[in-house]
């Protein structure tokens, strides 16, 4: 195997040795980024000798001293890795990004270190090969050990295993530059986000906006040594402030900074995608896949390009049909104002007006009753507990990695431990936008791991004194990004390799979708939907307006994401032959070729802060979302069927589905708790994409 070049760690480097803190827990308070740095590059030095001892072996190869035992190694670049990487998104600085872009190549190298040595694959070829038959001992292996050794097998052909000398030179040299592409690509978003923050200059163009939202930018303009007030951007195009903002001009300034964001000068995100792509299209080719989407699709559940092209194309048509008709309630409403045409920065305000009007829901003077702990302990929690028995005990004498973070031991309905959870929720600089999942240690039997989970969102803290108050959506994707949580808290698997959200890219958003329909749930929305100041409940006509008015919106909704999705999918069928050309332009062709070009409705991610796809695991798998929300609506439909938060749904779903993580065919698993396959037909239906009739 290749070297790692590598110092000593210092004596003193916390991260060496298993945390001594529960469960794990990384001992933040005395780390720090060199430590990170050191740690890494000793982990990586430590895991090639661990593989270079097996493939001396002169053992015949057996599923302990093969599979097992790379099951084992790596231990202290997984400690660091999870620590380093889980605070690069979250508390960025420059040393940090310096020492991203040191270390991301290193680390590409060390990954085709593994997956391209001839010894190692050669050994595990032949366990693969008995598989069926015997370990070295003479035991017959259980599902889970043979599914271990099935994996291992794809992941190192689709790696490249099987390629010559000259083959696995080209493909390390072509992964050690997608690596530093994707973390230029990353590094540019955020300095790009940061700095297309919107200065206003006078408070009364932020009508629209509520006292604690004009505080909250006046300290983001203070924070950032600006005068006035600072309107920062969110990864998505759309920016919930254009609900709410009456001034026109400033719509338009916030829309265009979101959609320009790393589309010019020194931060220019266009050459790195265009080049991300290519270098992926090459690699594709190399490995024997016509396309980058091609290699990516056959290890996901959807098996091929054809089946999402299928899935996809149904609905094209009635999207951007329902978002003609949604444009033009829209345009009428509008025109009220003096507006004789709509624009892209209208949509979003006169949208929230049609609900109001249609539905008497105005969404934005909900968020009262959507105070941040509430939601989180009476909401998220709440559910979880009656779901599976979960309790969250605040642990407050554990650090966080900033601040802003809080710990919870979680434990099961018989008082026994079963994991950690971190929530980092506000907005900062340093911090990536959007909301996520991630693991700082995973649930295993084999190495006696218990999970240590991170919640990650970005909602505008309270101004001083005052609490932090949610959109209907922020509560949404609290719910979402914790159903990913409870992945992580359930897995009860033995092999590293399968815990929790270690599962197809099309499927592991499926759980964190199901877990969104307990946030209108009845019982849930009593326990935390109360006003900030009365306590009152949220009104019951005001929960019926809510729902009645959950189609609405749905044609823009799904026709951005297809969009996006769609963007994706062009540029990662490209071939090394493929001229791109200007990024723009690519990207205008691909909307228009895919049906889905509608300048009202612009894709929910451009090309240039596509994060994640060009520098995230999304590549050729943003139709993950809409794929797993078919199994999504169909299990809501088992729930509901089965009288929804009962304690013995919760079980079901919990065993069957979210604690055997990777181990078992996800859609097995899926039929496990649904009886049959998918039926598509309630997605439909709850995206307003049935037929008429």
């Amino acid at each position: 195997m290749s070297a790692v070049p590598a110092s000593a760690p210092s004596a003193d480097n916390p991260l060496l040795e298993p945390s001594p803190l529960p469960l794990q827990l990384p001992p933040f308070a005395g780390t720090t980024l060199e430590h990170c740095r050191e740690a890494l590059l000793a982990g990586m030095a430590e895991q090639r000798t661990e593989v270079t001892a097996i493939v001396a072996s002169t053992e015949p190869p057996t599923f302990e001293n093969t599979v097992v035992a790379l099951e084992r190694s790596g231990r202290l670049h997984r400690r660091a890795g999870a620590v380093f990487h889980n605070l690069s998104s979250s508390v960025a600085t420059d040393r940090m990004r310096e020492i991203e872009r040191e270390l991301a190549p290193l680390e590409s190298a060390h990954a085709d270190a593994l997956r391209l040595d001839p010894g190692l694959f050669a050994r595990i070829d032949a366990v693969h090969t008995a598989r069926h038959d015997i370990d070295g001992e003479g035991l017959a292996l259980d599902a889970e050990a043979v599914r271990l050794v099935e994996r291992y097998h794809l992941d190192f052909v689709l790696s490249g295993a099987r390629l010559d000398a000259a083959g696995r030179a080209r493909l390390t040299e072509l992964n050690r530059e997608l690596s530093e592409l994707s973390t230029a690509f990353g590094q540019n978003l955020l300095l790009a986000t940061e700095a297309a923050a919107v200065v206003v200059d006078d408070a009364a163009s932020l009508d629209g906006l509520g006292p604690e939202e004009v505080a909250a930018a006046a300290r983001a303009a203070e924070d950032r040594g600006a005068t006035g007030f600072l309107i920062p951007l969110l990864l998505p195009t759309g920016q919930p402030v254009l609900t709410k903002l009456r001034d026109r001009e400033l719509r338009r300034r916030v829309f265009e900074a979101s959609v320009g964001r790393a589309s010019r000068g020194e931060h220019d995100n266009g050459p790195v995608a265009v080049r991300i792509a290519r270098v992926r299209a090459e690699r594709a080719r190399l490995l024997g896949f016509a396309t980058h989407a091609d290699l990516v699709l056959a290890d996901q559940t959807a098996g091929s390009t054809e089946a999402v092209d299928a899935m996809l194309a149904r609905m094209v048509g009635p999207s951007l049909a329902n978002a003609r008709a949604e444009a033009a309630a829209l345009a009428d409403v509008a025109a009220r104002d003096g507006v004789t045409e709509l624009a892209p920065w209208d949509w979003a305000f006169y949208s929230e007006r049609v609900r109001a009007e249609r539905y008497s829901v105005d969404t934005a003077a909900l968020r009262p009753w959507f105070e941040l702990d509430r939601v989180l302990v009476d909401g998220v929690f709440a559910a979880a507990e009656r779901l599976y028995g979960y309790r969250f005990t605040p642990r407050p004498e554990l650090d966080g990695y900033h601040p802003d973070v809080r710990v919870w031991e979680v434990t099961d309905a018989d008082g026994a431990t079963v994991g950690l959870y971190l929530g980092d929720f506000y907005a900062r600089d340093g911090k990536r936008g959007g909301a996520w999942m991630s693991s700082f240690v995973t649930q295993s039997r084999l190495l006696d791991t218990r999970p240590v989970v991170v919640n990650v969102l970005n909602v505008t803290r309270g101004a001083d004194g005052q609490p932090t108050l949610l959109t209907l959506d922020e509560v949404n994707t609290l719910f979402h990004e914790f159903g990913h949580t409870l992945h992580g808290l359930s897995s009860a698997v033995t092999y590293p390799r399968f815990a929790g959200t270690s599962v197809p890219r099309d499927f592991v958003e499926f759980p964190s979708q199901v877990n969104e329909m307990w946030a209108l749930w009845p019982e849930v929305l009593a326990g935390y939907a109360r006003h900030v100041e009365t306590g009152e409940p949220l009104p019951a006509s005001v929960v019926e307006a809510i729902e009645a008015a959950q189609l609405w919106g749905e044609g823009f909704a799904t026709l951005e994401y297809l969009a996006a999705t769609l963007l994706d999918q062009a540029w990662h069928r490209i071939t090394p032959e493929t001229e791109v050309g200007d990024p723009q332009e690519f990207e205008r062709s691909a909307l228009e070729a895919a049906g889905v070009a509608y300048d009202l409705v612009p894709p929910r991610y451009r090309t240039t802060y596509f994060q994640h796809v060009f520098a995230g695991g999304y590549a050729a798998g943003y139709y993950s979302y809409i794929w797993s929300e078919v199994l999504d609506a169909d299990t809501v439909e088992w729930f509901k069927e089965n009288g929804g938060l009962r304690r013995e749904n919760g079980d079901v779903f919990r065993s069957r589905l979210l604690a055997v993580g990777g181990s078992v065919d996800p859609l097995a698993a899926f039929r496990a708790v649904r009886g049959r396959d998918a039926d598509p037909t309630p997605l439909l239906r709850r995206r307003g994409l049935l037929p008429a009739g």
